[in-house]
């Protein structure tokens, strides 16, 4: 856990995962994003990316878990989250959340990160800037 004292403009921190069919139905089951391109083999080979592709915010939920579990850490609480979908991720990619401290927002002490998500070849597949409060103490 890091507090606003603790962060350091450069501070980062990662959590890497790899998509599987069971998280994009659960995700799918959770949400109720049905949404063919996710969850129908033979509908989604018929669209854009010839294949099922996983959620958007499935991939952009692994900030969250950087922020929450990593970097500032458990107690952490969002502010906002912006997220620009740059590549499809599809089943059995690897994917890389990386978030960056890059302005220390006084006076409420608050901390802006640059977010990204890369797949296994390096690609950017998702990114953003997230605020966030950092636990007191």
């Amino acid at each position: 856990m890091a507090t606003y004292d603790d962060i350091q403009l450069g501070d980062s921190a990662a959590f890497t995962k790899t998509i599987s069919e069971s998280d994009v139905y659960l995700f799918a089951g959770i949400t109720g994003d049905l949404n063919p391109a996710h969850v129908d083999a033979v509908a989604a080979a018929q669209g854009l990316f010839k294949q099922r592709i996983a959620h958007g915010m499935l991939t952009g939920s692994f900030i969250s878990t950087v922020l929450a579990m990593k970097l500032p850490g458990p107690g952490t609480i969002y502010v906002s989250q912006s997220l620009n979908f740059r590549a499809p991720v599809f089943f059995g990619d690897t994917l890389t959340a990386r978030v960056e401290a890059i302005e220390k927002l006084e006076p409420r002490k608050w901390v802006k990160f640059r977010t990204t998500v890369t797949n296994q070849d390096g690609k950017t597949v998702v990114e953003g800037e997230a605020v966030v409060i950092p636990p007191s103490a």
